[in-house]
């Protein structure tokens, strides 16, 4: 069977499955649609946690992101591992005693305010609309390549999968939907890892291939170990070497650091621990999700190393007319493209970025069967583009693995995308009804007039994230990192001061919130698209890029917000009895309150 017809099977089982788990879970209170009923086993909720947290930009960017990138990557394993363990130690059992599902209901009665539980909103619709922008684009890229559809149509697909099982089925079917993705996003991504780790370093995990020395082409040790081999390939090419890092010592820490705190301060991973029954059940949860999750980020960097080899070694320097079939595929879906400069016929990569932006398709063929296009500068000696997104996508087919494992990589590929994008959604619905429409608009609402609100908040919420998964402002990992940023300078500070800073108030909260949503958000527009040009070290405060600027703004959050608390009145004693009695998280608290 070819790729094609597998893929149109795995994928459309694997739609069949959530759809008919969404029907099966159909919810009628808004404590199943808000917080699955509060009876999730802790094993279960770490898997669907595991996939709710492991999005496209961890399917399917990071290890693009890596073979691109090499050492300076590592910021987004560091951070995106480390700030899961923050969470899930320093404040998830604390939240989840305090007995608020979401960030805004925590925020709103920890600071005894609706404009602080407002605030805390519009901060939940910034960073979550951001987030599910890059897993939108990442289920379009999925569907560009194995469906045969464009990006924008994949998009349209991916939409209409969300809205049956995150409307219909609210955190209930999402729960259960995300234990089905994890088995099937984790499969997808660890068996080509292992097939092609076999192949080329006769190591069967992918994680001690990753230190190994390479295999021949007559299956004998060849002596040279996978890093050294492509720190050599990527040098002869012009890039530094794979196993040095270009960015400043500082700009990683406020990378990782921002990463770390943005993981901590994310909403659809908080409500996570509110679908268990006891406080104790939302610790062991966080174990089993730390386990799954380290199953594909130990993988990852030895994925990236094993697609840069096969790349270049397959592509650089080759003719266009005697390239394997999926460069082919992948050209006509956009996502790689070719400009024949010096007219000799032949594939050439060098450093630098090959079209001015997109590669422009004229609509037209050339002499070699290319896709003409019609941005390439002149002055830059790279001719292939090759869209860092697919480099998960395209490994199987680049090893030359079975069309099974093509398949099955689709299919990964499409649910880490929706379940991260269900559990935002789902996210940004409880805000909508929940912190605006119930706790203050309609505080008289009937729980059914409830149950609807936040139906057609998701609806809506998924219309807004497919236009925004249509036109992305960036990559899908960078796209992910710049929410990472905004909740770490937004949420992070006022939840953990709300936990452990007795003296910390309203007025406090709200400013700092502001004041490093407000920084944080200006200064990524500033340099990625206001002045992109400007985007360089030498422009950034202190060096600081606007993947990291998040860190700079947590920490004028902080300042800002101790300040004007020692300034304004303390809160009331009945809020300061709160926050004491939350450090010791006996029982297991409520997981709703309406």
């Amino acid at each position: 069977m070819d790729i094609q017809f597998l893929t149109y099977l795995f994928v459309g089982g694997s739609f069949v499955l959530y759809i008919g788990i969404a029907i099966a879970s159909r919810v009628g209170s808004t404590k199943e649609f808000y917080v699955a009923g509060g009876g999730v086993s802790p094993m279960a909720n770490g898997a669907a946690t595991a996939a709710d947290w492991m999005s496209a930009a961890s399917f399917i960017s990071m290890a693009g992101i890596i073979a691109y990138s090499g050492y300076d990557a590592s910021v987004y394993l560091m951070g995106w591992t480390g700030g899961y363990v923050l969470l899930a130690m320093l404040l998830a059992p604390y939240l989840r005693k305090f007995g608020k599902f979401t960030v805004p209901d925590f925020i709103g009665d920890r600071y005894y305010s609706n404009v602080a539980r407002t605030v805390a909103v519009i901060c939940v619709i910034f960073v979550s609309f951001t987030y599910v922008a890059g897993q939108m684009r990442g289920t379009g890229i999925v569907f560009a390549r194995f469906l045969e559809v464009d990006v924008d149509l994949g998009v349209v697909i991916g939409m209409v999968i969300v809205f049956f099982y995150a409307v219909l089925g609210g955190m209930k079917g999402i729960t259960y939907t995300q234990v089905a993705q994890y088995c099937v996003l984790i499969f997808a991504f660890t068996v080509p890892a292992i097939f092609l780790s076999i192949m080329m370093t006769g190591h069967v995990l992918p994680q001690t291939g990753f230190g190994a020395t390479l295999l021949d082409s007559a299956g004998n040790d060849s002596g040279v170990y996978l890093l050294t081999r492509l720190d050599e390939l990527v040098t002869e090419l012009g890039f530094r070497e794979y196993t040095s890092g270009a960015k400043s010592t500082l700009d990683v820490f406020f990378i990782t650091a921002a990463l770390m705190c943005g993981t901590a301060g994310l909403p659809h991973v908080i409500v996570r621990f509110f679908t268990v029954p006891r406080v104790r059940d939302a610790r062991v949860s966080a174990g089993w999700a730390l386990f799954f999750i380290a199953i594909l980020y130990t993988s990852a960097p030895a994925v990236g190393a094993f697609a840069r080899v096969n790349l270049i070694e397959t592509v650089d320097n080759a003719a266009y007319e005697e390239l394997p079939q999926w460069f082919y595929n992948w050209e006509n879906s956009g996502l790689i493209a070719w400009v024949d400069k010096n007219g000799d016929g032949r594939v050439q990569m060098a450093a630098g970025d090959p079209f001015s932006g997109t590669p422009s398709y004229s609509g037209e063929r050339g002499s070699h069967g290319e896709r003409l296009l019609t941005n390439a500068p002149t002055d830059n000696p790279s001719e292939v583009y090759i869209d860092r997104d697919i480099i998960v996508l395209a490994n199987p087919e680049i090893g030359n693995l079975p069309a099974w494992v093509v398949a099955l990589v689709a299919a990964g590929g499409v649910a880490a995308a929706l379940s991260t994008a269900a559990g935002l959604l789902l996210v940004i619905s409880s805000a909508i009804s929940h912190d605006l429409l119930k706790k203050q608009l309609k505080p008289d609402i009937s729980e059914k007039g409830e149950l609807l609100a936040a139906r057609i908040a998701a609806a809506v919420a998924i219309v807004i994230a497919g236009y925004f998964g249509i036109n992305p402002p960036g990559f899908v990992a960078e796209v992910v990192a710049f929410a990472f940023g905004l909740a770490a300078s937004s949420f992070f500070p006022v939840i953990l001061m709300g936990i452990f800073y007795k003296r910390m108030n309203r007025e406090g909260a709200i400013a700092g919130m502001l004041v490093g949503l407000i920084f944080t958000f200006s200064y990524i527009v500033y340099f990625k698209f206001i002045a992109p040009e400007m985007s360089t070290p030498e422009h950034w405060w202190f060096g600081v890029s606007p993947e990291g600027i998040g860190t700079l703004g947590m920490i004028f959050n902080f300042v800002t917000a101790l300040v004007v608390s020692k300034l304004t009145a303390p809160p009331p004693a009945s809020i300061q009895h709160i926050v004491e009695e939350i450090r010791v998280p006996r029982g297991a608290g409520s997981a709703i309150d309406h």
